[in-house]
């Protein structure tokens, strides 16, 4: 993994070894494991992997993206006076994980990245006000803040970062 340009994202799939994959936090690792299919099957959930151009079976990484509506009392009020008076969609990072192996290699960054870039993508043709993320522990917390996110308020650990900063 000495550059990015050896990196493959892609939606996860049966190829994928999901059974050794292990960052080091249970809950993260389960759901790949487990539930991530089923997430995808139900149409609840989409599932991305990183893995190298060189080996196709092993999952250095992963996210989900889903969508949801953020009620407006949770935006700060400078932004929740602009918009309208419902409930605003976004698009939601709700897991974010990667492999034990390869942790401080900057896979995070370039998973982030795709997700965020995924996001402005798709909000080309449907309105997306903002990416949130739930921090699941405080380390995840200052990942996400150091690239621009920010607390929603009273939702604890859930950040979000708005689209038109882009």
């Amino acid at each position: 993994m000495s550059s990015r340009s050896e990196l493959v994202i892609e939606s996860l799939n049966r190829n994928h070894n999901r059974t050794a994959f292990n960052c080091g936090i249970e809950s993260l690792d389960r759901y790949l494991k487990h539930q991530a299919n089923q997430d995808m099957k139900r149409r609840v959930s989409r599932v991305f992997v990183v893995r190298s151009r060189q080996d196709e079976t092993r999952v250095l990484g992963y996210y989900t993206l889903s969508t949801l509506s953020i009620d407006l009392s949770v935006l700060p009020e400078n932004l929740a006076k602009k918009l309208p008076k419902h409930p605003i969609p976004a698009a939601l990072i709700g897991r974010l994980a990667v492999d034990v192996s390869a942790q401080g290699k900057g896979i995070g960054k370039v998973l982030l990245s795709n997700a965020i870039k995924r996001t402005l993508a798709i909000s080309s043709d449907i309105g997306i006000y903002a990416i949130v993320v739930d921090a699941i522990n405080e380390q995840a917390e200052s990942f996400y803040m150091q690239y621009g996110f920010a607390h929603l308020a009273s939702e604890g650990k859930r950040l979000f970062l708005s689209l038109k900063s882009f």
